[in-house]
């Protein structure tokens, strides 16, 4: 039984040397993990700030200081395994990449998917910052594009949408250089004096402060006929900010073109 307990404690003064000796290490790869966490970050943010002075694209400009910032980390990640004494696993990972990459795609796929469609995303442009867009039956103004997903606003709600349905699916932009293009249609009673009424929605347009005139084609045409209906579609375009993205100025061109029509005899639909 002594016996017994003897190596019992033997081991167990085994496993407590063994631990002494190997916290220091751990401690330091902690430290290391801690500071290239800091680091990766401090170059993320100084790198998006020159980006976007550099490039005026705030969108591309924050996905490549995130992109640093992944890159930093992993560099971390691996002089941390030097630290420890897992050389061998470091080198593993770096001699194995194309396996490992194969193996961690396989099982990650979603998440290497969204972020190589994230990478086609910030370079190819579809979109920008500000822009409305809808994709997937969601509508939204763009906030930023991630590693993984785009966020976009929609009714005060954040919305992210993973990055490979933008590829994968129609995208629809209705922005144009930071203006947004918005519609509706009305309807006028057959027989009604249809170019007087498209005069009258023109001067109304012209009125309007925030419809951009100059280099964008703003227009009432009709449309077709239903039943004893004659449609007529009024397209303009705005520039883009709250005040037109929510949905309020477009009423306000709706009442003010219905009010107008109204005060000159013809009778809506």
């Amino acid at each position: 039984m002594e016996e017994f307990l003897r190596d019992i404690f033997k081991h167990v003064e085994g496993y407590y040397y063994g631990l002494v000796d190997i916290t220091p290490k751990i401690l330091l790869a902690i430290l290391v993990v801690l500071i290239s966490w800091f680091i990766a970050s401090r170059v993320k943010v100084f790198t998006d700030r020159r980006l976007q002075t550099k490039m005026h694209d705030p969108l591309l400009a924050t996905f490549i200081a995130n992109l640093v910032k992944a890159v930093l980390i992993v560099i971390g990640l691996l002089f941390m395994f030097r630290v420890i004494g897992l050389t061998g696993v470091a080198q593993s990972v770096l001699a194995g990449a194309g396996i490992s990459a194969f193996v961690i795609g396989f099982a990650l796929k979603d998440i290497g998917e969204n972020f190589l469609a994230g990478i086609l995303l910030a370079f190819k442009r579809p979109f920008s910052v500000g822009d409305i867009i809808e994709s997937n039956g969601v509508k939204g103004k763009v906030v930023a594009l991630n590693l993984r997903d785009t966020q976009i606003k929609s009714d005060s709600k954040n919305i992210y949408i993973p990055n490979a349905l933008l590829i994968k699916n129609t995208l629809v932009n209705f922005n144009s250089e930071g203006y947004l293009l918005q519609d509706f249609t009305i309807g006028l009673e057959y027989g009604s004096d249809y170019r007087k009424a498209i005069e009258i929605i023109t001067e109304v347009m012209k009125t309007d402060n925030a419809v951009i005139d100059k280099g964008y084609s703003n227009s009432a045409v009709v449309a077709g006929i239903t039943g004893t209906t004659v449609q007529v579609i009024i397209r303009y375009w705005v520039k883009t900010d709250k005040t037109v993205t929510d949905g309020k100025h477009r009423s306000e061109v709706v009442i003010k073109v219905a009010e107008a029509l109204n005060e000159n005899g013809f009778v809506l639909k």
